[in-house]
């Protein structure tokens, strides 16, 4: 995936256009990050045009309103972006290469349709790096239940996502560290990507990957399915994930 993303940015590049990216937090794309960071100290590339759409972010309550989690928190969306993605991706890179801080882009909970209406102007997502919650099959914060046409909201987190989450993130502590609350990207929004691509790897993914294949389209019950919904898709797993086909 490394690879392919890096010679889509670049073709981008060459063609005057900014690459925008759709990314998620958490376990699933870390070697993602990591092999992008990796093989761009091997061989410099300019990343002054690419655009992250992040796909998520956790809030607390302000009153009677909602803001973003803590910045500095390492559970937060925000901080993952910045050390996970940013730091690791320009380490090896000049100044005039880097990722640019406001080219990473989150979701406002004072306006949340802004978001749609932001990609839209740039064109649209490129390509979209997607993730499946093991026990219910969520993608960003959207639970089971979403709405094929859901956009970019405020979503209340099910108990399974904060408990996935908790997993994620085991500086949280408690289930009830876990806030309750997200602004996420819709189903809608991801089938919008113009590519997309589903991670789905580890044995405790392998319901998950059973449910997106036995799908044809997308099924509100497992979100994961939205990968059907998507002009240019693929799925990739690996052996652990995978042994139950496998055994078929």
């Amino acid at each position: 995936m490394a690879n392919v993303l890096l010679v889509r940015i670049e073709r981008a590049r060459v063609s005057g256009k900014r690459f925008v990216l759709g990314c998620p937090t958490g376990r699933t794309p870390q070697p993602v990050y990591g092999a992008l960071a990796r093989q761009l100290a091997e061989k410099s590339q300019d990343l002054s045009h690419l655009v992250l759409v992040m796909m998520d972010e956790y809030l607390v309550a302000d009153g009677v309103q909602f803001e973003y989690a803590p910045a500095d928190e390492q559970w937060s969306c925000h901080h993952f972006a910045r050390i996970e993605i940013a730091d690791r991706v320009n380490e090896g890179l000049p100044p005039a290469r880097r990722l640019r801080d406001d080219s990473i882009w989150f979701p406002d909970p004072r306006d949340p349709a802004a978001y749609d209406a932001k990609i839209a102007d740039a064109g649209g997502i490129d390509y979209f790096i997607l993730a499946s919650g093991a026990s219910d099959g969520h993608v960003a914060f959207n639970p089971p239940g979403s709405a094929r046409d859901s956009r970019t909201r405020i979503i209340q987190l099910s108990e399974e996502t904060r408990r996935d989450n908790l997993q994620t993130f085991p500086s949280f502590g408690t289930l009830a560290a876990v806030p309750s609350h997200g602004i996420s990207v819709g189903i809608d929004t991801i089938a919008s990507a113009k590519e997309s691509a589903m991670i789905v790897w580890g044995a405790g993914k392998r319901l998950t990957l059973t449910r997106i294949r036995s799908a044809e389209r997308y099924e509100p019950e497992w979100p994961a399915t939205v990968i059907h919904e998507c002009a240019v898709r693929e799925i990739l797993t690996d052996t652990d994930a995978a042994e139950p086909l496998a055994a078929r």
